[in-house]
């Protein structure tokens, strides 16, 4: 018998969205009750390659496909509670935080969840400069628990 919380079922579920590449090896996300872990996304597009443009628009992707998977579980940006951001070039993601942050208003509205920066020397893809993960609680209302 699965373990059973108010929030449903804690059986872990991978959540993969058709509009995200098809991950091999990992989930785009893992529902466990309420809770929607999101994992790692990076500014990859639809055809597996990560857009041009620099930081901001890597950023616009990234976040982008980090809310495409918390809404397949039903999630809205006001369900965020955890955001951590890796980055390859701390001084280059502050030299241009408004744009940033107009991205984040324009895709998340004013919904700031707790979040971390860490700068890191590389990621998976080379050519990525940012990859974002979270957490998310998602109200029973809303939750879509794939079959």
């Amino acid at each position: 018998m699965a373990a059973q919380t108010n929030g449903g079922d804690l059986t872990p579920v991978p959540i993969n969205p058709a509009a995200l590449p098809v991950p091999r090896g990992y989930s785009h996300g893992t529902l466990s009750g309420n809770t929607l872990y999101l994992g790692g996304q990076t500014a990859l597009d639809q055809d597996m390659r990560i857009v041009p443009g620099g930081i901001v628009e890597q950023f616009r992707q990234a976040f982008g496909n980090v809310l495409t998977t918390l809404a397949e579980a039903g999630g809205v940006p006001d369900d965020l509670v955890s955001i951590t951001i890796f980055l390859t070039d701390i001084p280059d993601y502050q030299a241009h935080g408004s744009e940033i942050g107009a991205v984040w208003r324009e895709l998340a509205g004013s919904a700031y969840p707790a979040m971390a920066g860490i700068g890191t020397t590389a990621l998976w893809q080379p050519e990525a400069m940012i990859e974002i993960l979270g957490v998310a609680v998602i109200p029973d209302e809303r939750l879509r628990r794939p079959a």
